[in-house]
């Protein structure tokens, strides 16, 4: 199993009218590959926020894979 960082993003307009990307939530998670890391987290994100559906506070999921150190 690998290690994953998965981050909930949204895009956001500031107050000064400049877009931004902003992280609802990172979790970390063990998992085979990129896509079942990417489907555990949202099922995490969903339980943590009270969501049915996690794109009702992010517009996309980034996946990173990540070295443990020992």
């Amino acid at each position: 199993m690998a290690h994953y960082v998965v981050r909930f993003m949204k895009d956001i307009l500031g107050e000064n009218g400049r877009h931004a990307e902003v992280c609802q939530g990172l979790l970390e998670v063990e998992a085979a590959d990129q896509h079942q890391a990417t489907e555990i987290a949202k099922q995490k994100f969903c339980e943590m926020e009270r969501l049915h559906e996690w794109s009702l506070h992010a517009d996309r999921v980034h996946v990173a894979e990540t070295k443990l150190s020992s």
